[in-house]
C-alpha cells in the first residue's frame, strides 16, 4: 500500500534513511549521499576545527569562500544547517500567498511550507512526458516556485533556460541544486546567475562529501532575500565543524576532485541503467535520461521486489511518498559496478530468473 501521511496522501516525512535504519548488513542504495566519503583530507580539517570549539562560531570566511566559489559578493551567500534547514527559513520567512513545488521532487520544501501553515499547491510532471517541465503548467499567479534540478528522485536535469523561463516579478523561483555537483560540469547550473528576478539556489554539501550527519549547506540570492532568510536564522545556526567543511569543500582542489567524482558517477550510472535494461521483459523501466547519483526506476509489483532484495541484502528507496508517483516506483543510489553487479543479479533472483 502507499505511505499516507495523516489527513492522506503521501509520507512527505519519509526519507530514505528509513530504509536502512536498525538495518545492520544492509547495501545501502536508499540514500543518495556518496559512498567512501568524507574522505582522509577532509576529516583531518574536521578534527583540527575541534581546537576552536570554545569559541562562537564565526562564518565570515566560509560565506567568503562561497561566494568566490560562485563569482558572487559574499551578501549573496547564507549559510544554513543543511539545505533543510534553508526550506524551512523560506517557509517562515518569505511573505508568499501562492506557493507551488514542482513534482515529482524532494518532499522536504513541501512539508516546510505546510508546516509554516501554507496552502501549497503541486505542479505533477508526467511519466509520458519524461517527468520533464513545461513552464506553462505553472500557474501564472505562483509567487514561489519549488524545483529541484537534478531533480530527486526522476534524476531529471532540466534546461537552466526552461527553469529561467519561470522567473516572473514578485515571484520566488527556488531551485534545489543540491545534487548539481555530481552532474560532470555542472551544465544547466543556475548557481551564482543574478540575472534571473527572485532566483533563489540551494546548494548542500553533504550528498557529494558524505557529511549528512554534520549538516551544511547555503543559499545563493540577491541580497535583501539573503538578509530576510538571516533573520529568521537562531544565532550561531552553523557549527565551527561545519564551517570548516563549507570552506575546504569550496576549495580549488575539492571542486576539481568533485569534479572527478562526477565523471566516475556518471560512468557507473551509464553501467547500471545498461543492467537494468535486461529487465525489460518483466516490465522494469528506468527513467533515461538520468543525471543524477540516483536512477528511478518502475516495476510492476515494485512493493514486493523491493522487499525481496531487501531479503537479498539491498536496501532501495521506496517511491509511493513522492507526490505524482505510486508504489511501483523504486529510487535506486548510483554505487561503483561491483556493487551494481551484485544488485543486478539479486534483482535476476527476485525476479526469478
Amino acid at each position: 500500500m502507499s505511505a499516507e501521511r495523516d489527513g492522506g496522501g503521501p509520507d512527505l516525512r519519509h526519507h530514505g534513511d528509513a530504509e536502512v535504519r536498525g538495518a545492520a548488513g544492509l547495501t545501502d542504495l536508499a540514500v543518495n549521499v556518496r559512498a567512501n566519503t568524507p574522505p582522509v583530507w577532509l576529516k583531518q580539517r574536521l578534527a583540527a576545527s575541534l581546537d576552536g570549539l570554545a569559541a562562537y562560531p564565526d562564518g565570515r570566511a566560509a560565506r567568503a569562500a562561497v561566494a568566490a566559489r560562485h563569482g558572487v559578493t559574499p551578501d549573496r551567500v547564507l549559510l544554513t544547517s543543511g539545505a533543510a534547514e534553508a526550506f524551512v527559513l523560506l517557509a517562515r520567512a518569505l511573505k508568499v500567498r501562492q506557493p507551488v513545488v514542482v513534482h515529482p521532487q524532494f518532499t522536504e520544501p513541501e512539508a516546510a511550507l505546510r508546516d509554516a501553515g501554507h496552502a501549497v499547491g503541486r505542479v505533477l510532471l508526467r511519466e509520458e512526458d519524461g517527468f520533464r517541465l513545461s513552464g506553462a503548467t505553472v500557474p501564472e499567479g505562483a509567487d514561489l516556485v519549488v524545483i529541484g534540478n537534478p531533480t530527486n528522485p526522476t534524476s531529471v536535469l532540466h534546461p537552466s533556460a526552461s527553469i529561467a523561463a519561470l522567473a516572473r516579478p514578485g515571484r520566488f523561483l527556488v531551485v534545489d541544486e543540491a545534487f548539481m555537483d555530481a552532474v560532470p560540469g555542472e551544465r544547466e547550473a543556475l548557481a551564482g546567475r543574478t540575472d534571473v528576478p527572485g532566483l533563489v539556489v540551494l546548494r548542500s554539501l553533504t550528498k557529494t562529501w558524505g557529511l549528512a550527519g554534520l549538516r551544511i549547506g547555503y543559499v545563493l540570492s540577491d541580497p535583501e532575500t539573503i538578509a530576510t532568510l538571516a533573520g529568521a536564522q537562531p544565532l550561531w545556526p552553523v557549527s565551527s565543524p561545519a564551517l570548516a567543511a563549507a570552506e575546504a569543500c569550496v576549495a580549488p582542489a575539492a571542486l576539481a576532485e568533485a569534479s572527478d567524482a562526477a565523471l566516475r558517477i556518471a560512468a557507473d550510472r551509464a553501467h547500471l541503467l545498461a543492467g537494468l535494461r535486461e529487465f525489460a521483459p518483466f516490465g522494469v523501466r528506468a527513467v533515461e535520461p538520468a543525471e543524477g547519483p540516483f536512477v528511478l526506476l518502475r516495476a510492476p509489483g515494485a512493493t514486493a521486489l523491493r522487499d525481496r532484495l531487501r531479503e537479498r541484502g539491498f536496501a532501495l528507496r521506496r517511491g509511493d511518498t513522492f507526490p505524482g508517483l505510486g508504489e511501483e516506483w523504486l529510487r535506486v543510489a548510483v554505487r561503483d559496478t561491483g556493487t551494481t553487479d551484485r544488485l543486478l543479479a539479486a534483482v535476476r533472483g527476485a525476479l526469478g530468473r
